[in-house]
């Protein structure tokens, strides 16, 4: 009778956040990462989640990455992996796997996830959706990686107005049609700034925002964007998380209440940082 008291608890926990939320859009970051693992809660729990949020009237825009699996497509090619900035250098001989492996390999695999537990979703290549310029801040080379300039919402508002997820691969095409890499962190960014999302989740295979990134436990939960730029100089925010974090602080500042990075390979990562009090991860607002 207790367990089923404490279910109780739960749902009257998450109801006032079901209230609030119903009919608004939630743009999720979605690793690729964790298609491949061999935990099937892993592999389903994200889809798992969006299809509650479904079911309580959130409307849920998927932006998966798929970063692992481009590095086996690659090596298989015999095409050497290097980064830059924590970008990944996306040469002519590149691009065409990598679009290859996000829009047609792994973005099948999300809807078809989605749809076979009860959710209604489409995928959709980047390139019909993101229009991108060549990223080269102060003039670095990073080959074929684009930096989102607009996005094509009218496919995608079509999906909410009809309760359908979209899915979409962080690829995009320029002004001449050629077709980029694009992180995923900010394809998702851009997507709920068009949208005019109220959140903004970025999953990942960390449990955050750490102070020190060889300890777990020093997760940062809550952080203002206008301390980000300290963190920056101090070396916290390095790397890979750069364009987490300048991502999230553009979405902020374009309107979206709260940017959350949450650790995919808890179960149920989103609805925890959603429908509860506490939340997990590290959330950032303005």
């Amino acid at each position: 009778m207790q367990e089923l008291i404490s279910k109780a608890a739960t749902l009257l926990e998450a109801l006032p956040y079901i209230q609030r939320f119903a009919g608004a859009t939630f743009v999720v970051k979605y690793g690729g990462s964790f298609m491949d693992s061999p935990d099937e809660a892993v592999r389903t729990g994200v889809a798992r989640d969006v299809v509650f949020l479904e079911a309580v009237e959130i409307n849920p825009v998927v932006v998966h990455g798929g970063g692992k699996r481009i590095s086996r497509a690659l090596e298989a090619a015999g095409v050497k992996t290097r980064f830059v900035n924590g970008l990944r250098y996306t040469d002519a001989d590149s691009v065409a796997v990598v679009d290859q492996v996000l829009s047609q390999e792994i973005n099948a695999e999300i809807v078809k996830m989605i749809n076979s537990l009860g959710g209604v979703a489409k995928g959709f290549a980047g390139t019909d959706i993101f229009t991108c310029k060549r990223h080269a801040p102060e003039g670095q080379d990073y080959g074929f990686v684009g930096e989102v300039t607009t996005v094509n919402t009218a496919p995608l508002e079509e999906c909410i107005t009809q309760g359908i997820t979209p899915v979409i691969s962080p690829t995009a095409r320029d002004a001449n049609g050629q077709i980029y890499n694009c992180n995923a962190d900010v394809a998702a960014a851009q997507a709920a700034i068009a949208l005019a999302a109220k959140r903004l989740v970025f999953m990942s295979d960390v449990p955050g925002l750490l102070r020190d990134p060889s300890d777990a436990t020093s997760l940062i939960s809550h952080l203002d964007v206008a301390e980000v730029d300290k963190l920056k100089q101090a070396g916290i925010i390095a790397s890979g998380m750069i364009p987490k974090v300048d991502s999230a602080t553009a979405a902020i500042d374009a309107g979206v209440d709260k940017v959350s990075f949450v650790d995919g390979r808890i179960n149920h990562a989103v609805l925890l940082e959603i429908f509860t009090d506490e939340g997990v991860g590290t959330e950032i607002v303005k």
